[in-house]
């Protein structure tokens, strides 16, 4: 990988730019065009390096309820179950286990009753034979960072 995308991943993991042009501001710092950082940080989703780009919010100081579900799916439904999923705003993370519960998902919403109901219509399409609902007791959270020059 290059230095200018080692750096470029180092930077926004960190530290992105909080203003209305971030990719100019980055643009600036790399000695960069702003279209030519949108290109790379796309390269670099393409490849696989950055599967989402976006703020993490405590949901909770907000005003916001969520839950992990494990849902019981059977395989012939499990494409239909992630679009039927994957089509709530409030759904931020989905994924397969090789479990009972085969589909995991986490679901953010406003209120304990968007909530219920979010779940409700997904229980209700008919694809998941059994859900199982996780309100958190305790939020833990883990800041991870990946420095990618070397020595880091």
């Amino acid at each position: 990988m290059e230095d200018i995308m080692q750096s470029l991943l180092d930077r926004i993991q960190d530290d992105f730019p909080l203003s209305s042009r971030p990719f100019l501001q980055l643009a600036a710092e790399f000695g960069n065009t702003e279209d030519e950082i949108i290109k790379r940080i796309q390269v670099l989703k393409d490849e696989g390096y950055i599967r989402r780009l976006g703020g993490v919010f405590d949901s909770k100081s907000l005003g916001y309820t969520s839950a992990l579900c494990g849902a019981e799916i059977e395989e012939c439904f499990i494409e239909e179950a992630t679009q039927v999923i994957n089509s709530y705003v409030g759904i931020t993370h989905n994924y397969l286990r090789n479990h009972r519960y085969n589909m995991w998902f986490t679901v953010t919403a406003g209120s304990e009753s968007q909530l219920e109901t979010i779940l409700e219509e997904i229980k209700h399409k008919g694809i998941i034979k059994d859900l199982l609902v996780l309100k958190s007791i305790k939020t833990f959270k883990i800041r991870v960072r990946f420095g990618l020059k070397e020595g880091e």
